[in-house]
């Protein structure tokens, strides 16, 4: 005799991870490929400060090691070769997770071209011909820039005229997502614990409900104003500080989550339901926006928590590479010198 088991009771067993799967993709947000195995995401996402933080991990020094061995191979300046090591090494690292998960990995562009559009193009091809190099089809990566005036538009081009997907990153204001969304880019990464954090920093309040939670706000409208208004891109809720975000935000089309968070969410039994849907977004009332590079920086500029945690941003990213580009140097002296 088969004992059925009540849909309340199932859904108490199941984790709210099993529970978040059904109304969003769950994306892991690391560069610890090994921490990718047990939550099962379809994406993975990196960024230099990820990769930094793996490639000092002992377990990940051989792609290190091969990456310095590529670099010097292919000659040129000092300059040159590090730069052909750095993006070895992200792809190296992508290569590694698109082995563990069935969808996209997403690989950055380095921070420090993010006024730089022409090179934020030359970059982004790079990286995608290194990947193919390695039989890797360039629909399973998606390149991330920064959501400057000058990314969003290298975003445009390298969709349009390549067909190379890109994921937006570092993006806070409203305004980055119009333009992202008028620039039809594969998807965005607005940020939602950088938001917080600024608003903990730089208002009276410390804390806030899930649901009031200013970076979940800022997502939320995202999410409304794309679907109501039917854009292609696609929206992946980043950066979190805590499973309350995470689950505020289910519905949403992809969410990138950090192993420390996805663990907690396996061992969390709490009913999730979609907060972010279609119909919703339907209903919102939102006006269409145009947004010229004029109107974009003005309402850009008058976000001043956006301002400040987009250069923030770019200047953690750029801190973290030239970090991992100091310890490449050290590297590549010591194999120079038959170390």
């Amino acid at each position: 005799m088969s004992v059925s088991v009540s849909p309340d009771k199932r859904r108490k067993m199941e984790s709210a991870l099993d529970q978040l799967k059904k109304y969003t993709v769950v994306v892991a947000d690391t560069g610890d490929f090994n921490a990718i195995d047990e939550y099962k995401p379809q994406d993975a996402t990196t960024n230099p400060s990820l990769i930094l933080a793996a490639a000092k991990m002992p377990a990940y020094q051989h792609l290190l090691d091969q990456a310095i061995k590529y670099g010097i191979a292919n000659g040129g300046s000092e300059e040159e070769q590090v730069t052909n090591v750095m993006d070895k090494l992200f792809v190296s690292f992508g290569l590694e997770i698109l082995k563990k998960i069935p969808g996209r990995v997403s690989t950055e562009v380095d921070a420090r071209l993010s006024f730089d559009k022409e090179a934020m193009v030359a970059r982004a091809r790079r990286l995608i011909s290194l990947y193919e190099e390695a039989g890797i089809s360039k629909e399973r990566v998606l390149i991330k820039l920064s959501s400057t005036w000058e990314g969003i538009q290298a975003g445009r081009e390298l969709e349009a005229k390549y067909g190379i997907h890109c994921n937006m990153t570092l993006l806070f204001s409203f305004a980055q997502a119009v333009a992202c969304a008028e620039a039809q880019v594969t998807l965005i990464s607005p940020f939602v614990g950088r938001i917080l954090d600024w608003y903990k920093e730089n208002t009276d309040r410390k804390s806030f409900e899930p649901q009031e939670d200013p970076g979940v706000v800022s997502v939320t409208k995202i999410y409304n104003y794309y679907k109501k208004f039917g854009y292609s891109t696609v929206v992946m809720g980043a950066s979190f500080r805590n499973t309350g975000e995470v689950k505020a935000l289910a519905g949403c089309d992809l969410l990138t989550i950090s192993p420390g968070l996805l663990a907690e969410l396996t061992q969390d039994h709490s009913a999730v339901t979609p907060t972010l849907t279609t119909q919703g977004a339907k209903a919102c009332e939102l006006e269409k926006l145009h947004l010229d590079e004029k109107d974009f920086r003005w309402r850009h500029n008058e976000d001043r928590m956006a301002v400040e945690k987009l250069s923030d941003g770019i200047r953690k990213f750029a801190a973290d590479a030239i970090k991992l580009e100091t310890m490449i140097k050290e590297k590549m002296l010591n194999v120079k010198n038959g170390q």
